[in-house]
């Protein structure tokens, strides 16, 4: 690891973080954080997720940061997780803030996700490198992750998530927050459910988010790169055989297994085998767990 040392004097330290109450005197920092970083969105919410939080939170990270805006986050299980992971597909910028020292990742599960974080952006902290994860760490860190943001989305939280901390430091910063509605009967959304009625902008696409934030963030090179994106995802769904257009249209994002795709597009389960290969291949679809599967959104 290459951890480095920096102060508030320093040209490193981020624009946004300094403006805050109470901004840390020193970080730790493995990777380089750039000044294009102040674009930044700061994403964040439960570690027991389920798959629609994943799954949207990942796409919604991903539609930024294709967009030129840095995805922040705390690099915890569930929605953090998810967050880098978009970015990371994007070919984007991502920061990560830890509730430790550089030499006690937390989760240990996600020592891979800290190496292509350092090298896409950087994992930051404001404890020593020999910190361990104290759980009064982390209601610390959430206030670095606001801060060093121009808004915060919570996906999928419950009532009493770290989640819903962080929007409580962005609403002290005067950050945008904006919460992802849920299913009222899942206890996973009651805390963001009840954000979006005390006022949270409620997000259900990444145009919600640009038309807060086009005052305070710099978007104007990035259409290009999403009109691109979605030509190509055009171009890969026009140049697919019959077989494979039915069983693209069966897909949705509930995931389904391959005789229920077998059944529904009345196709023998090998060619509905193949096909999942070759749409799999032009990432027009995602495999899961127990062989199902999901269109990529």
């Amino acid at each position: 690891m290459n951890i480095r040392r920096i102060d508030k004097d320093s040209k490193e330290y981020p624009d946004n973080l300094k403006n805050i109450f109470g901004p840390p005197q020193e970080l730790f920092i493995n990777g380089e954080i750039l000044p294009s970083d102040n674009n930044a969105i700061a994403i964040v919410g439960t570690r027991r997720a389920s798959y629609y939080g994943m799954e949207q939170c990942e796409k919604l990270s991903y539609d930024l940061a294709i967009r030129g805006i840095t995805i922040i986050s705390g690099m915890a299980k569930g929605i953090d997780t998810a967050a880098h992971r978009g970015a990371l597909k994007a070919h984007g910028r991502t920061i990560a803030v830890l509730g430790s020292g550089h030499n006690h990742i937390y989760p240990p599960e996600n020592k891979k996700l800290y190496a292509e974080i350092a090298r896409n952006g950087a994992v930051v902290s404001e404890f020593p490198p020999d910190t361990r994860p104290f759980r009064t760490n982390f209601p610390r860190r959430n206030r670095i992750i606001s801060g060093m943001s121009k808004g915060v989305v919570v996906v999928e939280a419950p009532r009493r998530s770290g989640a819903l901390i962080t929007a409580d430091f962005a609403l002290e910063q005067g950050r945008d927050v904006f919460a992802m509605p849920g299913n009222i009967s899942s206890a996973r959304s009651s805390g963001t459910n009840a954000l979006i009625k005390e006022g949270a902008k409620l997000v259900d696409g990444v145009s919600d988010i640009l038309e807060e934030v086009k005052n305070v963030i710099d978007i104007r090179e990035i259409v290009d790169k999403a009109e691109t994106r979605d030509q190509d995802i055009e171009t890969a769904i026009s140049s697919v055989s019959p077989n494979e257009k039915a069983i693209f249209s069966v897909l949705n994002g509930r995931p389904k297994s391959i005789d229920e795709i077998s059944r529904v597009a009345d196709l023998p389960v090998y060619k509905v085998s193949e096909g999942l290969l070759r749409l799999e291949l032009k990432k027009l679809i995602k495999g899961l767990p127990g062989e199902n599967f999901v269109k990529v959104k």
